[in-house]
């Protein structure tokens, strides 16, 4: 009877310490998730990208070319990039004691803009007047459109993935460090960039200026 009893209260005693650690993990899981998200904002890398942007515009009489008009300008585009970090899911991360595995979803576009601010037109290469011929703002437009157009089809292969993922690699090594994990080890969902929230800039009445 109290070897019955004995054995009943050490199998109460195990399971108060199994459950015990197993609230541990999940609190170690709430802990790193909840420290994670809040880095939101800081796992973030912003690029600049210089471009130039070339046009023609060619002036025909009966098929045969009578002028052609040129038009050159600099401008730069400003791209942010970062992670949804609601997306991270249960199996995402785990605890190994003081080793930790972490997987993150991919690196997105959160936002991208082409501000006319950038645009500045050439002046010692640009010829917008020429005989019969003229570059007028509406050419300008759709010049700068293009060229927004092939640095957004273009991102993917301009090394952002691979930039964005080590500065996000190196903040969430120092962030769990400070969490007690000695071995971190960080992959990432995919290496494709995710380009959804990308969206193409309507070009005001006024582009470029001349210096």
């Amino acid at each position: 009877m109290n070897t019955l009893i004995d054995s009943r209260r050490l199998s109460v005693f195990f399971l108060g310490i199994n459950l015990l650690f197993a609230s541990c993990k999940k609190d170690d899981r709430a802990l790193v998730v909840g420290k994670i998200q809040n880095a939101a904002d800081l796992a973030t890398t912003e690029f600049v990208v210089d471009k130039i942007v070339f046009g023609t515009k060619t002036k025909r009489l009966a098929f045969i070319k009578v002028s052609e008009a040129t038009f050159m300008a600099y401008s730069q585009a400003k791209i942010k990039t970062g992670i949804d970090l609601n997306k991270i899911k249960e199996n995402d991360v785990r605890i190994d004691g003081s080793k930790i595995f972490l997987r993150l979803p991919p690196i997105e576009v959160i936002n991208f803009s082409y501000p006319p601010s950038s645009f500045v037109a050439d002046s010692t290469i640009s010829d917008p007047k020429v005989f019969l011929n003229r570059i007028n703002v509406r050419d300008q437009e759709q010049f700068f459109r293009d060229a927004e157009l092939d640095i957004r089809d273009n991102l993917q292969y301009m090394g952002i993935v691979k930039t964005s993922q080590n500065n996000t690699r190196q903040l969430f090594r120092v962030l769990l460090s400070t969490l007690g994990y000695d071995e971190i080890y960080i992959t990432f969902e995919s290496d494709a960039l995710i380009l959804s929230k990308v969206n193409l800039l309507a070009a005001p009445d006024s582009l470029a200026t001349t210096p």
